[in-house]
């Protein structure tokens, strides 16, 4: 399923006159999370790779442990004016059912709530606490992480219009990249993978995203017990109070030989 960019009509305006013409643009469709037939949350998306997605986001919130307590999950309900699947909702079955009530999904925990409120809800939710010393990163490895990244978006080649995030060891071997809409996607997408490769948690690897550093990534890293986490651009004030409070090693404006490390200097060989 191949649903990733689109086709628009366009009026590109240059220096040399007007051009009508097609332009190539990121594919963002609602993604229905279901169990047991009940509506869970909504999230919007770029199709592909949905089932990590599920099982990153759902990982990332504690509703689930480990990649076997998704029993089932399949497509349903959910078609075009012409009747074909839309692929925009999926039915997880869980192994422990959840009830299924108005929830503070803690990727929104900061909306309306204080700092401190948002960072303890974090704390209490974290299963597995960092270690206090390793692992530890060259810092000629994490200079040439940005340039790998962005190498391997390939989606945002074709629209400019996607972010990404991914998952490196610490000599800068990429394991996996996801590109999405929207950037906790594409870390949730991450995060799925890993715990179906039963890589969590992943005290041995380091996140990297494209844009910014939000409390959303930094709590995802955390509660997936990602030590190291690269950010190409600015991180948030609550984004950079949680690293310091779960341990998260966090490097914002990473870009080539120069970076900004907020929190966590002493996993970084200098």
């Amino acid at each position: 399923m191949s649903r990733v960019t689109a086709r628009r009509r366009t009026l590109r305006i240059t220096p040399n006159g007007v051009i009508t013409r097609p332009d190539s643009v990121a594919v963002e469709e609602p993604l229905e999370i279901r169990t047991a037939g009940q509506s869970l949350t909504v999230t919007m998306r770029t199709p592909g790779a949905d089932i990590d997605l599920i099982h990153g986001f759902l990982y990332a919130e504690g509703i689930i442990d480990s990649a076997e307590d998704i029993v089932t999950a399949r497509y349903c309900a959910g078609t075009d004016e012409d009747g074909r699947n839309t692929y925009n909702v999926l039915d997880v079955q869980l192994r422990r059912p959840v009830p299924i009530a108005p929830r503070n999904f803690l990727t929104n925990s900061a909306c309306g709530l204080c700092g401190k409120t948002a960072l303890d809800e974090v704390r209490t939710r974290i299963r597995h606490p960092l270690p206090a010393d390793g692992p530890r990163v060259e810092l000629e490895v994490l200079t040439k992480l940005p340039a790998e990244l962005r190498s391997r978006q390939q989606v945002f080649d074709a629209t400019g219009g996607l972010h990404a995030a991914a998952l490196f060891t610490i000599d800068g071997t990429a394991l996996a990249v996801r590109e999405d809409i929207g950037r906790h996607n594409a870390v949730d997408k991450l995060i799925g993978w890993a715990l179906r490769e039963n890589r969590l948690p992943a005290g041995d690897l380091l996140l990297m995203v494209s844009g910014r550093a939000s409390f959303e990534l930094v709590q995802k890293a955390a509660m997936a017990g990602i030590p190291l986490m690269g950010a190409v651009s600015a991180p948030s004030s609550l984004a950079v109070d949680l690293a310091a409070e779960t341990g998260v090693t966090l490097i914002g404006f990473l870009r080539g030989e120069t970076m900004n490390i907020y929190t966590g200097e002493h996993r970084i060989v200098l």
